[in-house]
């Protein structure tokens, strides 16, 4: 009897234990990176996020990244693996991932996915993004009342929306308290490239560009502003520590909060496919992390549009703007729609180059 009593208790156990590892089994969640992980820079910021998400739910969470990822095929096939690994939640942030993200979302239905600057979505698709314009704009006013030359240089990506409306935002803010500025733009048509973002900041400095600003994802511009003794914009990240006499002021990205929530919302049960677009007001850009150079007046005023842009008191595209061709796109007193900026595919006047297709 006392045998078949064990017996009994030791199936029982057999059957509860896989059912209670299920139970207790943590979330995965994958986030894929465009770029190697560095100190400073696009993927730092999004590391920061997966961290916070880390640290928020230890023990009902396990996180993992694959860094250095091209867009394209390879894009494709390490989001398929984190799929087909367990991954119930996939962050891809980086506009290029946004087909393959979709192509891979249709074959697992059951898993989430956020397409981080991507615009489509669909059920099991959240797109999400931040006003980075906002954060230009506000540079800009930094820009425009540190530099001595009138000209400041751009080292850019990629022409898409989201890149025309920071060089845009980042002119408007400069000519907003220096009218005679410009704005000279170098396109790289890559995000990481180390070596020719460094020429490209090089070549603009050569050109007589006293500040700098750039759409990449490394720390070269800065770099080579610190080298020659001129100042830059820090982008991503607070870039002091590469170029501590050089930075102006840094406009940086955080991804922790919304990175969170999403998390807390698969955990619930309540997650959604939506859209968020987030700027100042809501944490996702925020500017500080002045340079020694930078006198307290400019840093004063810098913050304070800050608080009109967080307050809805300012909007950095206001009319009247005229883009680079001199035509009238926006008339006074007017604000484009969200609409209008997302599909921005021109210049503003005292931009230097051409929004190339």
């Amino acid at each position: 009897m006392y045998k078949n009593l064990a017996a009994i208790a030791m199936a029982a156990s057999c059957i509860a234990t896989p059912a209670l590892a299920q139970k207790t089994e943590p979330l995965k969640v994958g986030f894929v990176y465009v770029a190697p992980l560095t100190e400073a820079g696009w993927v730092r910021q999004h590391e920061e996020g997966r961290r916070a998400v880390q640290s928020a739910f230890a023990g009902r969470v396990k996180t993992s990244f694959v860094e250095n990822v091209p867009e394209g095929p390879d894009a494709e096939r390490v989001i398929r693996d984190l799929a087909a690994t367990g991954h119930k939640l996939i962050f891809t942030p980086s506009f290029g991932y946004m087909e393959p993200t979709l192509k891979v979302a249709k074959d697992f239905p059951d898993v989430k996915f956020e397409s981080i600057t991507g615009y489509k979505g669909a059920a099991n698709v959240a797109t999400a993004n931040a006003r980075y314009y906002e954060g230009r704009y506000l540079a800009g006013i930094a820009a425009g009342r540190m530099t001595k030359s009138n000209l400041a240089g751009y080292v850019a990506g990629f022409p898409i929306p989201e890149v025309l409306q920071g060089i845009n935002a980042f002119t408007l803010g400069m000519r907003s308290v220096n009218p005679q500025a410009q704005v000279r733009v170098i396109w790289l048509n890559a995000w990481f490239d180390p070596g020719r973002e460094r020429d490209a900041a090089m070549a603009l400095m050569d050109q007589g560009a006293d500040v700098l600003a750039f759409h990449t994802a490394t720390t070269a511009v800065m770099a080579a502003a610190q080298e020659r003794g001129k100042l830059a914009v820090a982008y991503h990240s607070d870039m002091r520590k590469v170029a501590p006499d050089a930075q102006v002021v840094a406009v940086t990205h955080q991804w922790g909060d919304y990175y969170r929530r999403r998390t807390q919302a698969v955990l619930d049960g309540t997650w959604k496919s939506g859209n968020v677009w987030g700027g100042v007001k809501e944490g996702m850009v925020r500017v500080g992390y002045f340079g020694s150079r930078v006198p307290k007046a400019v840093q004063d005023e810098v913050l304070a549009r800050e608080k009109d842009i967080a307050a809805g008191k300012l909007r950095p595209f206001t009319g009247p703007i005229t883009d680079a061709q001199g035509k009238l796109v926006l008339p006074a007193g007017q604000s484009l729609t969200d609409a209008q900026i997302l599909a921005m595919d021109y210049l503003v006047a005292g931009v230097q180059g051409k929004a190339a297709k």
